[in-house]
């Protein structure tokens, strides 16, 4: 089935949560509101001749700087494959500007677990009832979301934690590894090592 078809029958079944449909580049791209975001998927995932097995990726985007006011601020894109059927598309669903969130899809795609982690990190963008919603690439401490068009490019001072790593850092010091001396195939510690 082809991808244009496919976003028509998703419009047919939820005429009320499509804001937009269109191809850019090749690839077509659906625009949701997020309101039955995991039923709509779920319809993409399950319906016969459409089954949308495979969640390529899920992303956040920070629409601060874009052109057009219809867009909002924040939205999660969805990249959608069928694995044997063979076609794919993109849901792009608007999350806000304030206070953005959106129901978690993890229950459909176990992959989506991180992905929505990653997104909750680094946009701040929130999952309601997903399993573990926590920072995964940042410390838990850190003070804001690094991929937000308006967080500054130097970030917002001296992470907190920094006193403490710089700290660890020197005490594993005395641990060494010399990349030239592991080159040459070192195994046996010399005796400035036992010291």
């Amino acid at each position: 089935m082809e991808s244009m078809a496919i976003a028509d029958r998703l419009r047919a079944e939820f005429p009320e949560e499509i804001l937009q449909s269109y191809t850019n580049q090749g690839q077509v791209a659906v625009i949701v509101r997020p309101g039955r975001i995991v039923a709509l998927l779920r319809w993409l995932r399950d319906t016969d001749g459409v089954r949308m097995d495979h969640l390529r990726s899920l992303c956040g985007v920070d629409n601060l700087r874009r052109k057009d006011s219809e867009s909002s601020r924040f939205e999660v894109v969805y990249n959608l494959y069928s694995i044997p059927l063979r076609h794919a598309i993109r849901v792009r669903a608007s999350v806000g500007d304030k206070d953005p969130v959106i129901d978690s899809v993890a229950g459909l795609w176990a992959g989506a677990d991180w992905l929505e982690r990653e997104t909750y990190d680094l946009f701040g963008i929130r999952f309601n009832n997903h399993p573990d919603l926590r920072r995964v690439l940042l410390p838990d401490d850190w003070v804001g979301y690094p991929l937000r068009k308006d967080y500054p490019l130097k970030g917002k001072g001296e992470w907190i934690g920094m006193t403490e790593l710089l700290a660890k850092v020197k005490e594993l010091d005395r641990f060494d590894f010399d990349p030239e001396r592991h080159e040459r195939g070192r195994t046996a510690p010399s005796q400035e090592d036992e010291q």
